[in-house]
């Protein structure tokens, strides 16, 4: 084998040792390229105490720092409420979103506060209106 042919050889297997592991990244969480945190449904349950709880199933989505979503109440019988003025800073992990319920029996609606972080895969954190406070948990569905 010459000399050229060898250096030839050599950067051919260098830069398939470099390429290899790059392209392997790549393949991980199914190819999702551009996946953003929030986008998916994500599931968990938020109350005012232990014992007080409300299981959930939340649709979001991302777009920028931007995020939109819709709550379905799983547990009992409830409208879906949409989240608005959504927002997840990556840098943070800080997640903020709001939303209106109608009043029961047609009193004045109810204007929720969402405040969480994401961690360890787990979005969690308080909610309140007018002097109520809670918590919630979610996690991603894969």
């Amino acid at each position: 084998m010459s000399r050229n042919s060898f250096r030839m050889m050599f950067c051919l297997l260098l830069c398939l040792a470099v390429a290899l592991p790059v392209l392997a990244q790549g393949k991980k969480g199914g190819g999702k390229k551009g996946a953003d945190p929030i986008t998916g449904t994500w599931t968990g349950d938020w109350g005012p105490s232990p014992g007080d709880r409300n299981t959930v199933s939340v649709d979001m989505k991302m777009d920028g720092k931007a995020v939109t979503g819709t709550v379905h109440s799983v547990n009992f019988q409830r409208p879906d409420v949409d989240l608005k003025n959504g927002t997840y800073d990556p840098a943070t992990k800080v997640f903020h979103a709001e939303a209106d319920v109608a009043g029961r029996r047609g009193g004045p609606g109810i204007h929720y506060v969402i405040d969480g972080k994401l961690d360890n895969g787990a979005l969690s954190g308080s909610w309140n209106h007018d002097q109520v406070k809670g918590d919630f948990k979610l996690t991603k569905k894969e």
